[in-house]
């Protein structure tokens, strides 16, 4: 059966969609911490982080810390890990990132999650202590995760594709930008040259009779009121009409073809945008498992 997650048959899903889509659903925990875990997925993966972090959390306890209080908020963008005061993002865990995610079926308060740093792609375990919610917070990622493949499907041939596209227009946009102001640099540092040079030979004492303003190439520059523009008719005729541009490509003046959005092909894609839906996809793809297990296992781990 090729699901996006899997869980148990007697688990039902605890928002509406909209309340995820539109919205979040926020939860307050304890946060332990998070470890690093060799795989994506596995109770016994789970069960030693867990056990891991809160033998460091007693150890801390005993020196007189308090474990540090967080705000979930879950939507179908992902799992937000908040400071409650000042609403600082600690951590923005991607649905598509998160591959396990498990809930203590005997005390019901410590649950956890496994998900791919987006940085350094090592597989972390985030662990929490709730007050007797856990599994309520696992199966609200859990529809997070359902409602997130579903639109990612949905929108698959056509928002993905259109972002793709907005994109690398944009990227396409920055980098003209930027050749632009460079060649304008170039172009002024062309005109500084020029006119020193025609400072330095010209005689002293002498008057330079006034002429029209030319640019760097001797050409005067096109004015809105100029004699061209403002031919009357002549005996009740138009002027002849402007010759027809040349369907040939043309050209600027730096010998470079302008910029079309429109015939951009899909090579001209940034490679970062591709390689982003590619993990989503990848992502999804594999799938998020709920698992209902037992973290307690021993006299320190039972004093939750």
């Amino acid at each position: 059966m090729n699901r996006a997650f899997s869980r148990k048959k007697d688990k039902t899903w605890m928002h509406t969609p909209e309340a995820l889509s539109k919205h979040y659903i926020p939860y307050n925990a304890k946060f332990l911490g998070s470890t690093e875990v060799e795989q994506p997925k596995g109770t016994e993966v789970v069960r030693d982080a867990v056990r891991k972090l809160k033998f460091a959390r007693h150890i801390k306890k005993s020196e007189g810390q308090k474990i540090p209080k967080v705000e979930l908020q879950i939507s179908i963008y992902g799992v937000k890990i908040l400071e409650p005061k000042t609403k600082e993002v600690q951590h923005n865990c991607q649905l598509h990132r998160i591959s396990f995610c498990a809930d203590d079926k005997t005390d019901k308060r410590i649950f956890t999650f496994i998900c791919k740093d987006s940085e350094s792609n090592k597989h972390l375990c985030y662990v929490f202590d709730s007050e007797k919610c856990a599994e309520e917070i696992t199966l609200t990622i859990g529809q997070a995760f359902d409602l997130a493949y579903r639109k990612f499907l949905e929108s698959g041939g056509k928002d993905v594709e259109t972002r793709k596209q907005i994109a690398g227009l944009q990227k396409r946009i920055q980098d003209l930008e930027t050749e632009n102001t460079e060649l304008k640099n170039k172009v002024q540092d062309l005109e500084n040259q020029l006119r020193v040079t025609q400072v330095s030979t010209t005689p002293a004492g002498s008057v330079t009779p006034k002429s029209p303003s030319t640019d760097i190439f001797d050409m005067i520059p096109f004015s809105p009121i100029s004699p061209q523009s403002s031919i009357p008719a002549r005996n009740g005729t138009q002027p002849p009409p402007v010759p027809s541009r040349s369907t040939e490509t043309k050209r600027d003046l730096f010998g470079a073809e302008p910029f079309d959005p429109f015939s951009c092909g899909a090579g001209d894609f940034p490679p970062d945008i591709q390689s982003k839906l590619d993990e989503m996809q990848e992502g999804f793809k594999m799938g998020l498992t709920l698992e209902g297990t037992v973290f307690c296992l021993d006299p320190l781990d039972s004093k939750c």
